[in-house]
């Protein structure tokens, strides 16, 4: 940044000593602009000393995927995305026939079991379970009256969600993949932890008698930021990163605006 090209220095007006036309060694005072010593760089130093970075909703060691960073003034625009309390979703993967003490297929083998008994209809009615549960939790905790006016629009717009603290929320899940013993699901939800998406897949296991390890945990998107909107680590330069903050500005002000108003 602060090898950019920087900002013309101020201009201000000074009466100067000059010949008058008249000659005769007269003098007269003449207005002319002159730049602002203050703005030069040998004397107010570097533009920039140091950048006020946030992080928004934070990725655990063990996940990868979106990860959203604020800027400057973008710090408060990630308040304000927190507070519109937006889904995120994310790839996660499971093998089914064993159990570790952390979830993850790294941690401590506790145990194994038979898996071939799984079928994908059988997997479908969990998620079909867990999606009504999750809708009831949802519902609840927006704290609107669903015979209202209100209620209505806000479901039109796909506005029905918690505006405030909650337990974690899952707004939809389906399979994606079902090859025994592995298998993709792609979940939507809110204020949860990665943590929390490796207990489900044990849950998941143990529900349909037998155990599963969460073998991956990848978020695709967190709110109005999508993997494609991610620069990936050979792209973290200035360049890139002003070019992803223009990209972006539209869609969170559009956000903001709906949400918050």
């Amino acid at each position: 940044l602060n090898a950019a090209p920087g900002r013309a220095p101020r201009q201000r007006v000074r009466f100067l000593p000059a010949p008058a036309p008249g000659g005769g060694g007269a003098a007269e005072l003449v207005a002319a602009k002159v730049p602002v010593l203050a703005d030069h760089p040998l004397v107010r130093g570097p533009r920039f000393r140091k950048l006020k970075i946030g992080a928004g909703h934070r990725l655990d060691v063990k996940a990868s995927g979106v990860f959203v960073l604020g800027i400057g003034h973008g710090n408060k625009l990630l308040t304000d995305l927190y507070n519109c309390h937006l889904t995120k979703v994310y790839t996660v993967g499971g093998l089914f026939g064993k159990a570790t003490d952390d979830f993850s297929d790294t941690g401590n083998l506790v145990e194994k079991t038979t898996f071939h008994h799984i079928t994908r209809e059988k997997l479908e009615r969990i998620l079909a379970v867990i999606r009504g549960t999750n809708q009831k939790a949802l519902l609840m905790y927006s704290n609107i009256d669903m015979k209202t006016q209100e209620a209505y629009e806000l479901a039109v717009k796909g506005l029905i969600r918690p505006m405030g603290k909650s337990p974690p929320i899952i707004t939809a899940v389906r399979c994606l993949q079902f090859a025994l013993p592995e298998f993709q699901l792609e979940i939507h939800c809110l204020h949860e932890t990665q943590q929390y998406l490796r207990k489900m897949v044990h849950e998941i296991g143990l529900e349909l008698k037998s155990s599963a390890v969460c073998t991956q945990v990848r978020r695709t998107c967190d709110g109005v930021f999508t993997v494609d909107d991610a620069l990936p680590r050979t792209q973290w330069n200035l360049q890139s990163i002003q070019e992803a903050i223009r990209n972006c500005q539209l869609k969170v002000e559009t956000e903001l605006e709906k949400t918050l108003g």
